[in-house]
């Protein structure tokens, strides 16, 4: 799995792979660590699948805003910005770039390294666009 940081459709700021079957949560919360804590209080938004108390807390320790739904089983949902959540098909659309790369999305390749050779190089390709 690829899990990214991303500033809008077309930059991504920090990414990694993941082996298939792990949770997203622990992963991303590796990539926010790298990342490292913001100067300026900004949104982070999020899917749903980073909603966890262990992943928001995280966020608000980094000077971010965590713009997430609760999951509907949650004994105490928070308010969260509808409309800005709403931009988070933002993420989608750049990972919807990245599979029009045929290498990527049908990840010919066996090494992670070549792998992620191409990513970046979809990167820059999308950058130039």
């Amino acid at each position: 799995k690829i899990h990214l940081v991303a500033a809008n459709a077309r930059t991504a700021i920090i990414f990694c792979l993941s082996p298939g079957e792990a949770h997203d949560a622990p992963v991303g919360r590796q990539l926010l660590l790298e990342l490292g804590p913001l100067p300026v209080e900004v949104p982070l938004l999020m899917d749903r699948a980073y909603e966890g108390d262990e992943t928001r807390q995280l966020v608000l320790e980094m000077n971010m805003i965590p713009v997430v739904p609760p999951k509907s089983n949650r004994r105490e949902p928070w308010d969260y910005d509808r409309e800005l959540y709403k931009k988070r098909n933002q993420v989608e659309r750049l990972f919807r770039r990245l599979k029009g790369f045929r290498r990527i999305f049908s990840r010919f390749e066996k090494l992670d390294v070549v792998f992620l050779a191409f990513i970046y190089f979809a990167f820059i390709i999308e950058a130039l666009r």
